[in-house]
């Protein structure tokens, strides 16, 4: 919403400048987000007249120029303007004035001619922002514009020396969509009177119009129309153009460019028709036909559907209600007959139609956060006054007030107690009211302890009593209001669960990894991308009523989807070297309950190399595995730790996962998570061009296991004794089935064992695998023996081989 510095000093009288204006209106919640002088490129730009005209002896098109510009002696200025003569007051560019684009004026010679200014069009002082080239130099006539004098800045002599303020209004503010709801808020934070403009609208009381309005849909709420005979369609006058011009408007002619600054003004849209255009004299609000199109006034041919609402006459639609109107009622030279409205149509059903026609409008911007319906019949008879002053004419007897949709707000009470505890004030009633009245908002006082309230129609936002104590707080000033902190005495329980979820980050950091952060609504198409079938839980995700977009319509229920989307997002940006993890909810669908059951779990995503940057080539080069991965778990259960949870070959391969690269985490059966090597369907799916590593787990069911309680374990007195063991086992053959054989037959004297390698290959026949462990013994009372070890090792050969058909590798 842009005004200007004086437009709002019209309507109250405040003595402080632009930047206090813009303080003032920021601290009442009113963002400001510019405050710029008007025309700064006019400075050095004066009135000049001129006092002779002579032809360029060196160019057919030139003429040269005598100019007063107030000085000892005329200036001569080399002008191409066809319309330069004698006698006329035009702006003059003097050198050194830097005008819009950046242009500098310099004394200069033109075809051989000395030139010592330039004499200016509009357009070229930024005056003429979206009208057709004149073609020539400003005319300024004596009779519009007072103190044309030779010499005098042209700043004041158009008065333009203004300051454009721009305020970013919030959606639940549509009363400061108009310079007037701006200088109400300006007026009751100075505490000064709100002044208007003087209506005076001619008797029409128990006259029948000479036309007819037939409202047929509820998204009317309103609809005031008058119709003015014999206007003339000209110019607007300068003020009114300067007005428009300075808030980014384009001027058209005088009647549309009344009801454009009247909107600016009251924040009311209105539209003026072209009568004798209009079939059958009259005037219906409706919904569009299947199939129905009107061309609007930019020109453009648009479809219509059976949900948008129109303004038709008896024959065809003449405009889009609330938006925009049609080229065939439009107001144009011939026009001697025009039927003005001011309406006030359902927010919701100009915000639908005008996102379906993609036409964004400043109409369509104050509609669809809502009008004030009283605001249309006040609209309407400033609006025919100053057509009537600008455009002549008179009007019709009788006139149109539609307003069956209109409803009253409901009562509010504001108890005084209730506004000091909030606030923390201790304020009286007078007070409080005083300041309320400062915006309009006037109640009856019911005691000395509250008021009821009814709402303005202006300010669809205060809905409840909270509401208005906020008004309080406004006008107070939140700058004003004493700070006290809160006597309150709290204790504050210790979460083990949050601890733990700060452990698991820390671990993930600790090894290596990045947090992400993604929203907890994805796209719906995930569910195929990664294949999941029919019958799968997480198929049944829940949608959003109100979406951000399509591509984020659902609840998730697995964080992989996310992660995909960051993996992809950084290898596309030369960063495919990834450790990236998340910890978050998934929601699944309860049935018989209205909210969804939520699970934590923990999702993670590598590839890349094992050592990025790494001075060693041979360790910087090597792709991230699978060990790399259990490796990473193992480290996580142990900083947990949780004890007990095999990381073991899935039963079943995820839909998601490479078949045969696809294992579980399981205590005692129950599934925890699971990880492995991502399906090339499912990263071709995502967009992804290289392999990727996956872990899925439930942190809830993982927590919820009991953790181990930290021993103390002297230093070991004896020395260990070490012995590396290596066995051909059928390919099928889990290595971590034989590793919890080792230690089952390992005894008290083992005190650790671990695979250490994995080979297929050369002179490994097919569908074996050669696993090597390295077995530490130890006996924590005295040393140990070769006899004693040699038994014990041999009997974890023997469950070895037997269990597991392997056989011994020689050295």
């Amino acid at each position: 919403m842009k005004c200007t510095e004086k437009w709002l000093k019209e309507y109250v009288a405040v003595e402080f400048g632009p930047d206090e204006i813009a303080a003032r209106l920021t601290m009442l919640g009113l963002e400001v987000d510019a405050v710029e002088p008007l025309y700064p490129g006019l400075d050095g730009v004066c009135v000049g007249r001129v006092l002779s005209v002579t032809r360029h002896p060196n160019a057919d098109r030139l003429s040269l120029c005598e100019v007063d510009d107030g000085g000892e002696r005329a200036r001569r200025v080399v002008c191409g303007a066809p319309n330069v003569r004698p006698g006329m007051f035009t702006p003059l560019a003097l050198p050194g004035a830097v005008l819009p684009g950046n242009f500098k004026i310099k004394v200069s010679k033109i075809r051989g001619e000395r030139s010592e200014g330039m004499l200016c069009a509009d357009r070229e002082l930024g005056l003429a922002e979206g009208q057709a080239d004149s073609g020539g130099i400003m005319d300024l006539d004596p009779g519009e514009f007072s103190g044309l004098v030779p010499g005098a800045p042209l700043a004041e002599v158009l008065g333009l020396r203004d300051t454009m303020i721009e305020v970013d209004l919030t959606p639940n503010r549509p009363d400061c969509a108009g310079v007037i709801g701006l200088a109400r808020e300006l007026a009751g934070s100075a505490g000064l009177p709100l002044g208007r403009p003087e209506i005076s609208p001619p008797e029409l009381a128990g006259s029948e119009p000479p036309f007819a309005v037939q409202v047929e849909a509820p998204d009317c709420l309103r609809y005031c129309a008058r119709l003015i005979r014999g206007v003339k369609i000209a110019p607007s006058p300068w003020w009114l153009r300067r007005r428009l011009l300075a808030v980014g408007l384009r001027p058209i002619n005088n009647v549309v460019d009344i009801t454009n600054y009247v909107m600016m003004e009251y924040g009311q849209p209105m539209h003026a028709f072209d009568f004798d255009r209009l079939a059958g004299g009259r005037i219906r609000v409706r919904r569009a036909k299947a199939g129905e199109k009107i061309t609007t006034l930019d020109g453009v041919e648009r479809q219509l559907t059976p949900e948008m609402l129109l303004i038709a006459d008896a024959a065809q639609a003449v405009a889009v209600a609330g938006i925009m109107g049609g080229s065939e009622s439009e107001v144009g030279p011939e026009t001697v007959n025009i039927l003005l409205e001011s309406a006030c149509f359902e927010a919701k059903s100009v915000r639908a139609t005008a996102a379906a026609l993609k036409l964004a409008t400043d109409s369509s911007y104050r509609f669809e956060r809502g009008v004030d319906p009283q605001a249309a019949p006040q609209a309407l008879e400033r609006a025919v006054k100053l057509i009537l002053d600008l455009a002549g004419g008179e009007v019709a007897p009788g006139g149109v007030d539609y307003r069956e949709g209109v409803v009253d707000p409901p009562l509010l009470t504001l108890r005084l107690g209730r506004v000091n505890d909030l606030l923390g004030t201790d304020l009286d009633l007078d007070t409080v009211a005083g300041h309320l009245a400062g915006i309009e908002i006037h109640g009856e006082r019911l005691d000395d302890q509250a008021l009821r309230i009814r709402p303005p129609s202006f300010r669809v936002d205060l809905e409840r009593e909270v509401d208005l104590i906020e008004e309080v707080a406004r006008l107070i000033g939140y700058d004003r209001i004493p700070t006290s902190m809160p006597l309150v005495a709290m204790e504050m329980p210790a979460k083990a669960d949050n601890d733990q979820r700060h452990r698991i980050k820390t671990i993930m950091v600790a090894l290596g990894c990045h947090e992400a952060v993604n929203y907890s609504f994805v796209n719906p198409a995930h569910g195929d991308w990664l294949g999941l079938a029919a019958a799968d839980p997480r198929r049944s995700m829940l949608p959003l009523l109100n979406p951000l977009s399509e591509e984020q319509g659902v609840m998730r229920t697995t964080l992989l989807p996310g992660l995909l989307e960051n993996a992809r997002h950084n290898i596309n940006h030369q960063c495919p070297d990834l450790r990236l993890f998340e910890l978050g909810k998934v929601f699944f669908a309860e049935p018989g309950s209205g909210l969804p059951r939520e699970e934590e779990r923990l999702a993670a995503v590598f590839g890349g190399r094992r050592h990025p940057g790494s001075p060693l080539l041979w360790e910087g080069e090597a792709a991230v595995d699978l060990y790399d991965l259990k490796g990473l778990l193992e480290e996580l259960l142990r900083g947990l730790r949780r004890s007990g949870v095999m990381l073991v070959p899935a039963k079943e391969s995820s839909p998601y996962a490479l078949p045969g690269s696809c294992f579980d985490l399981r205590h005692e059966g129950e599934k925890l998570g699971e990880w492995g090597k991502i399906h090339p369907r499912v990263l071709k799916a995502f967009g992804i061009k290289q392999e990727l590593l996956y872990l899925d787990l439930s942190t809830s069911r993982l927590l919820a296991l009991p953790a181990v309680r930290p021993t103390f374990t002297p230093l070991p007195r004896f020395p260990a004794v070490k012995r590396d063991l290596a066995l051909l086992v059928p390919e099928e053959v889990a290595a971590g089935e034989m590793l919890a054989a080792i230690r089952e037959v390992g005894g008290k004297l083992l005190e650790h064992a671990e695979i250490f390698d994995v080979y297929r290959g050369k002179n490994i026949e097919p569908g074996r695998k050669s696993v090597a462990f390295a077995i530490h013994y130890r006996d924590a009372e005295r040393t140990l023996n070769e006899e004693t070890v040699a038994v014990v090792h041999q009997l974890i050969i023997d469950q070895l081989v037997t269990r597991f058909h392997g056989q011994l590798r020689e050295a």
